[in-house]
């Protein structure tokens, strides 16, 4: 067996689901994008092909939640929509959905015979494309794919300007414990693989130190922008971000946390499927980067293959997306 890369390029998606968590809105959750490429393993294996899908890798090119600003400086609301008429005839309420129009390229690793692959290529991309046509992504439908292609693994410079114009969506949950020290210390600080360096000689961030900074501190404050007082002999105030020289940093729902005990299938009312265990969960976040495409080819610290999401084994009541090990 060996390993390909398949790119699904250009995938028009509509109307998914825009709310990844009580946090946070915009781009969908990383599980509906494993979760469709499960979808699509499973789909494989009853169908007998002979491929098995692994990780993706998400990029995007077009993010366009469905907003409304009543006016310049107001704040934006999701479009409303009305559900069809009830059963008994009466009109259903207004609700407030949280949707978004987007395009992304989805790279997912395959795992399948090498002289099958390469014999069957152009049937194989059709039977992909017309399986990934018909079923959802996030919550949303899939209107075109452009494109659907076969790379080999050792051609991922190759792949990943084939991507672009796109920003993949990393893993900086590294950068959290970077951060967090930031705010505590109120001492500028930078990552360098794997450890937590000051910067010489020690530069103030210009922000009072906070001891009592948790996480969530540090995921606000990637979404905000501090206007610091002039230093003496200065008359200009200063803006401050904790974003600054470190990417395109965004909070990012990377999993769940069980918050109950583990109910037997049919014991839960009104679950997705009876058939099999429930428990209630709580988002858990972490901190991810979006990053352009030909960058992780370039930069000498990483590479296109350290940056595919995929299911990790449950841990201690923890459901999480990963990405390579390396992460």
């Amino acid at each position: 067996m060996s390993t390909f890369y398949l790119l699904f390029d250009r995938v028009d998606i509509e109307q998914a689901n825009a709310i990844s968590g009580p946090l946070s809105y915009g781009f969908p959750a990383i599980g509906g994008f494993v979760g469709a490429i499960h979808h699509l393993a499973r789909r494989l294996n009853r169908e007998k092909i002979p491929l098995s899908p692994g990780g993706v890798l998400i990029a995007c090119h077009r993010c366009a939640p469905r907003i409304f600003r009543a006016g310049r400086y107001s704040d934006a609301t999701f479009i409303q929509s009305r559900n069809p008429l009830r059963k008994n005839g009466e009109t259903a309420a207004i609700i407030e959905e949280g949707k978004v129009d987007l395009t992304v390229s989805l790279v997912v690793e395959i795992e399948g015979a090498r002289d099958t692959v390469l014999d069957d290529r152009k049937m194989l991309c059709q039977q992909l494309k017309e399986r990934l046509m018909q079923q959802r992504i996030a919550g949303g439908s899939v209107r075109k794919i452009k494109d659907v292609h076969f790379y080999e693994q050792q051609k991922t410079s190759e792949l990943a300007y084939a991507l672009a114009p796109a920003f993949v969506l990393t893993d900086a949950r590294d950068e959290m414990a970077v951060l967090l020290e930031e705010l505590r210390s109120g001492i500028r600080h930078h990552f360098m693989r794997g450890k937590i360096k000051s910067v010489e000689p020690q530069t103030p961030t210009g922000l009072p130190p906070k001891p009592q900074a948790n996480a969530l501190d540090v995921l606000l404050a990637t979404a905000q922008w501090f206007n610091l007082p002039p230093d003496e002999g200065e008359t200009a105030w200063k803006s401050y971000s904790i974003k600054t020289g470190r990417g395109w940093l965004v909070p990012l729902a990377i999993g769940y946390q069980a918050i109950s005990r583990n109910y037997p299938p049919g014991e839960m009312l009104n679950t997705r499927n009876p058939n099999y265990p429930s428990r209630y969960v709580e988002t858990v976040y972490s901190l991810g980067r979006w990053v352009f495409a030909p960058r992780l080819e370039t930069s000498g610290e990483t590479t296109l293959e350290h940056h595919f999401w995929r299911y990790q084994p449950p841990q201690e009541n923890y459901y999480l997306f990963r990405t390579s090990p390396h992460h």
